[in-house]
């Protein structure tokens, strides 16, 4: 299955637009015409479009066959292409799971477009870019009369971001406007498309809405990424999960807790799951610099080591069939429930400059009295504990000071960063002693003295850096509180 980085500007025109000569930025290429006709795939309720997801069967042109679009960022999208078949590939079927949860994708409209474009080319006949003159009309499914329009599009090929806005500030000039929507199917659907609340109000809850808003777009958009295995896109997909939890809890105060509470433990269920990868990851790539750094490295990869990327694999299985099940679709669901009729609490409806930094107080609260149980401890191993909780509450805090920084600003930005480094530091004693455990599990294994010389070599380096952070926590604490106490009282 072929990937395409989509970005791209999109203009509309009217009939007797005339494309503006471009030769101070490119040499313009001869025009050439094509006939293109696109089925796009949606559900009933238009799941996909809601999401800015379009899914296409497209025949004519120099690209027929499938083509599924997601979002990228700002004026790009991620283009997943298969070849022209009648029926509608798995492969990409399975990329909208987390969009369609089980219900059928069938024809909801279908687009027509007579397109001529140009190449757009540098003195050396690189081509930069390709501008697209679009006649479109489009149908929906079953319903309305055809609408027709013109859109000018100007597409990235290799040229650098800046000559799109260059391009894009002369086609304005010359009488074109930014396009009303972001893709044509998107156009043409308008009315039908359920809208998300835009939360754009100074209240509490307003702000934390915002929040939520993004995490759960973070989920879902990593969840096409981690179905395909892609590099760090279950990291970021489980960075997710925990903030929606982290900012859940310390939002209580603002939201119906009868009808939030009840996402924790499906939002750690879900982090748990992304989790047994993402474990097995981390640890193959940390032994993996660790034995590379060694003296004498080893000529082969060890057995045990080659068994975690076995992990990791078999992982990514157990990983796309819970992504793939009623109890993920009805997670997804809930969260979507929470944008669209949020149970905000009366204290939600007051200014967010005021009531936020009550949040960030509460959640550094909660940092504070889980370090005092260090000291409390009456045993190493509930001091460890005391220090695991620590972080995690520092997590929370720092999470909870990046929800607020849009309205609280440097002083948010300056807790976070305050949270973030007691959470490495107390991070790089966990995954130490977590390294040293997993370690001796495979001592018993070591059948040849330089299979137990490795395990033993790397197992003091684990046992060296995780003592070093335990002394260095202490610092880290101290300068946490003198940072993060005169902002908050």
């Amino acid at each position: 299955m072929a990937q395409h980085l989509e970005i791209e500007l999109k203009f509309d025109a009217d009939a007797d637009f005339v494309v503006p000569d471009l030769s101070g930025l490119a040499a313009a290429g001869p025009p050439q015409t094509h006939e293109l006709e696109a089925v796009y795939y949606d559900t009933d309720d238009l799941r996909l479009a809601a999401r800015k997801v379009t899914l296409r069967r497209r025949t004519g042109g120099t690209d027929a066959g499938w083509h599924l679009k997601l979002p990228a960022g700002p004026d790009a999208k991620r283009e997943h292409r298969a070849p022209l078949q009648d029926d509608l590939p798995a492969e990409l079927a399975a990329l909208v799971t987390a969009y369609a949860r089980g219900a059928e994708l069938k024809p909801v409209a279908t687009l027509t477009t007579r397109r001529t474009t140009r190449d757009l080319s540098a003195a050396r006949g690189e081509g930069l870019a390709e501008l697209a003159d679009d006649l479109v009309t489009g149908t929906v499914a079953g319903g309305q009369e055809p609408e027709s329009w013109r859109e000018i599009e100007v597409e990235l090929v290799s040229g650098e971001p800046g000559l799109l806005a260059d391009v894009g500030e002369k086609l304005l000039k010359a009488g074109a406007r930014r396009a009303s929507s972001s893709s044509k199917l998107g156009r043409l659907l308008a009315p039908a498309i359920t809208k998300a609340p835009a939360w754009t109000g100074h209240r509490a809850g307003d702000a934390v809405m915002r929040h939520l808003a993004v995490q759960i777009a973070e989920v879902l958009g990593n969840d096409p990424k981690v179905r395909l295995e892609e590099y760090d896109a279950v990291h970021k997909m489980r960075v997710a999960v925990r903030r929606l939890r982290s900012v859940l809890a310390s939002a209580r105060p603002l939201l119906d807790r009868d009808q939030t509470d009840p996402l924790q433990p499906e939002l750690r269920w879900l982090a748990g799951v992304l989790g047994e990868v993402r474990d097995a990851e981390v640890l193959h790539e940390r032994f993996g610099g660790r034995l590379a750094a060694l003296p004498v490295a080893p000529e082969a990869e060890p057995g045990w080591l080659a068994e975690l990327k076995e992990t990791e694999r078999a992982g990514y299985d157990t990983v796309r069939e819970a992504l793939s099940g009623e109890r993920y679709f009805a997670l997804l669901n809930s969260l979507d429930h929470l944008l669209a009729a949020p149970p905000l609490t009366p204290r939600a409806g007051r200014p967010a400059a005021k009531e936020l930094p009550r949040l960030l107080r509460r959640a550094w609260r909660g940092v504070r009295r889980a370090h005092s149980a260090i000291a409390a401890a009456e045993t190493p191993e509930a001091a460890d504990e005391a220090r695991h909780e620590t972080r995690k509450k520092a997590k929370r805090a720092r999470y909870t000071a990046d929800a607020t920084r849009e309205v609280l600003g440097a002083d948010a930005k300056t807790v976070s960063k305050a949270a973030k480094s007691l959470q490495e530091v107390l991070g790089r004693f966990q995954d130490g002693v977590l390294a040293q455990e997993f370690l001796l599990a495979r001592r018993p294994a070591a059948t040849t003295p330089a299979d137990a010389f490795l395990l033993g070599a790397l197992y003091g380096l684990e046992r060296a850096e995780a003592e070093t952070a335990r002394t260095e926590s202490d610092t880290a604490w101290s300068t946490a509180q003198s940072t993060v106490l005169p902002l908050l009282a």
